[in-house]
Formats: structure tokens, sequence, C-alpha cells
């Protein structure tokens, strides 16, 4: 580590642990089981895998926040609201940049003041980047819970959903409106015929049915899936074919993504549209106004930051608030740090109650080597 970069990685631990966080340490080499359930498949093409003499994946750390949970929730801690701070090297194959990277960052969790936590984490992560040289970082806010609110509102099918909470996560808005659609056009699914087979059917024959197939095939699981789970998911998919969008839920949605601008400005258009569609965001909106509100407090530049109805991170277990701190200046289009709330990760780690948490992380190369 250069001298610099040591400097700084020092300035950053002491500020978090001004702030009251503890330093965390997790393992290098970690279980990858655990990464992939909670963070998505799409996280495997990312890790540096390897297995042991049984068979089972493990991966160097691609990233801290799980660790931290998953070591906070078999500590004496586990009941506590505590805060974590971590720095160290992290392992993820990205493209155009080193597959070993340090990353710095903040994990708070179990605090239930969850509006004035965020504001809190956001706060201490610009400190931080401005300890870099980055006074005044570009901030993207999106929330995913009110993005989820508007989908259930709408009653859209829930492959539907999934679609296009993906293509949102992507950062592919066009593509977002365009996964509304989930009739398939004939000929372009490569399991149309066992589909149409299966249209008519009562449930019971039907997953008969596609046992026998699979049974037929040779195939008694596939990734852990017995043939009655696989013939499941067929029938659950084959019921989805045959639901259509209505045009006004996709004009609802188009008008929900298009919706940018500095929080309050967002929360101004969100409220009128919502009263128009006839949609309940009246909670999701006033933790977003609370949200804004603490942030100004803590001396954020409220104004400053775009919140984008059409933003959110590539990872599954964000629950509401998400963000991203930017260069500002051009050629930088990477995030120098990022984060959100996972109000629901803990409990798939295997917390026997809901835990609220929020955190961010730091990328201290690109921090370090961004343009003059």
């Amino acid at each position: 580590m250069a001298a610099t970069d040591q400097a700084l990685a020092e300035g950053l631990l002491a500020l978090f642990q001004r702030e009251g966080y503890g330093r965390a340490e997790p393992g290098i080499l970690q279980p990858a089981g655990i990464f992939l359930d909670v963070s998505g498949e799409d996280m495997r093409k990312r890790m540096f895998m390897t297995q042991d003499g049984d068979g089972q994946e493990w991966c160097l750390r691609p990233e801290y926040t799980i660790p931290v949970c998953h070591d906070h929730l078999a500590s004496r801690h586990a009941g506590e609201a505590r805060g974590y701070a971590y720095l160290g090297p992290v392992f993820r194959m990205r493209s155009g940049e080193p597959g070993e990277f340090l990353q710095a960052g903040l994990e708070l969790i179990g605090r239930t003041d969850s509006e004035a936590a965020d504001a809190e984490v956001l706060a201490i992560t610009c400190e931080a980047v401005a300890m870099a040289g980055l006074a005044a970082p570009r901030i993207r806010l999106g929330d995913v819970a009110i993005l989820k609110a508007v989908l259930r509102g709408l009653n859209l099918p829930a492959a539907a959903q999934r679609k296009l909470m993906r293509a949102v996560s992507a950062g592919e808005g066009e593509r977002a409106l365009a996964a509304l659609d989930t009739v398939e056009a004939p000929g372009q699914d490569t399991h149309a015929g066992l589909f149409a087979a299966l249209q008519g059917q009562d449930p019971g024959a039907a997953k008969r049915f596609v046992e026998d197939v699979l049974s037929i095939a040779g195939i008694a699981s596939v990734g852990g899936r017995s043939a009655g789970d696989i013939a499941s998911r067929f029938l659950a998919r084959a019921s989805e074919r045959e639901q259509t969008i209505a045009p006004e839920a996709r004009q609802i949605m188009a008008g929900v993504l298009a919706v940018e601008g500095d929080p309050d400005e967002a929360a101004t258009a969100l409220r009128a549209l919502a009263k128009d569609a006839g949609l309940d965001l009246a909670g999701e909106l006033d933790v977003l106004e609370a949200r804004t509100g603490f942030m100004a407090a803590r001396g954020l530049d409220v104004a400053a930051m775009q919140f984008s109805a059409g933003f959110a991170r590539n990872l599954d277990y964000y629950t509401s608030v998400m963000f991203e701190l930017h260069d500002p200046a051009p050629g930088s289009p990477r995030p120098v740090a990022g984060g959100g709330r996972y109000d629901t990760l803990l409990g798939k780690l295997g917390a026997e109650s809901p835990i609220p948490a929020v955190g961010a992380s730091i990328w201290l190369d690109r921090l370090t080597r961004r343009p003059l």
C-alpha cells in the first residue's frame, strides 16, 4: 500500500472509530453459498470460487456486508444495536479494474430509528470521501420500497415484478418497462411446446405430466431442486404466460420510473402521481421525507442530491433507501461509494426476528486514482 493510501486508510478508521463504529475483520475465505442465496446467482460470475475436499464451494471475500452481518449474529452482541467499520481487501471480477482491491465501509445494525440511521451512514460516507479530496460528490438516491409498493398497488404478475426489478437494478430503464410484458411470442420460448401441453390440464395432472417428462429424461434433480419442485416452477410459469399487463398499469409505471429531482421534489411528484393513479404510497413517502429531514439536519446539501425513482443498486438484499457517490468530473462513470438499507438480510442469515440495518462501502482504489 502506498504511503498516501496508508494515510487515508488510517484516517478513515479513525473517523469510523470516532463515530462509534468498532473494527470488524471477517475472514477472507467465505462459504460461497451465503452470497449466492442472498445476493442472487448473478453474483457467481463476479466471485473467485474454489472447492474444498468435500465439494463445498468457497470464495474469496467479494464484499464485507454479508460477512460482517454473519459474524454479528454469531457474536455475543447479536441482540444489540452495533456499528461496525472495516477496511481490507475484497476480491471480485471487474471489467477493466483489478480483481483485488481495498474496500472500506461501515454497517449499522439494529438501530430502530431507521431514517436517522440512514442519514448518519450517508453523512459519514460523505465525510470519508472528503478525506480523499472529494468534497462535493454527486449523490444519487433511490428507494426500492417505493418501487415495490407501486408494483403491489398495480397488482402486476409476480414474474413481471421480478423482471422489472432486475432490469431497474441493472440500470436499464427502457428494458424495465419492456419487462412488464410477460407474454412471450410463439417460437421464442425454448419450452413453448411443454407450456402448450400444460395448458388446460388440472394442476395435479399437469404436475404428474412434468414429473413424467423429467423421469423419461433421467432427471431426478437440478441444482438441488427435485422433479416436483421443477414441475411446480413450470406450472407457475405456464400460468404467468397467460397474464397480460393493462396499458394503464404500464403508463403508471413509466410515470413512476421517470420521476427525478432532489428528494423533496421527487416526494412531491410521487405523491401527486400516486393520488392520480389511486396508489397508496403514503407510508413509503413519509419515510422518504423523514429521511430527507434527517439528512438536512446532518448538514448534507439535500437540494444538490438527485433522487430517481428508477434508480437501484445491483444487489438483491436492499429493502429501502439506496445511494451512490460519484466523482462529478468527466470520465468517472463508476461510483466511489455506495450503500443502502437491508432490513431482511440478517433474517436470511439466520436471525430469529427481523433486524434493521444500513451500511455503505467505499472503493479506495477509485478514490485514490480518480482524475484530478
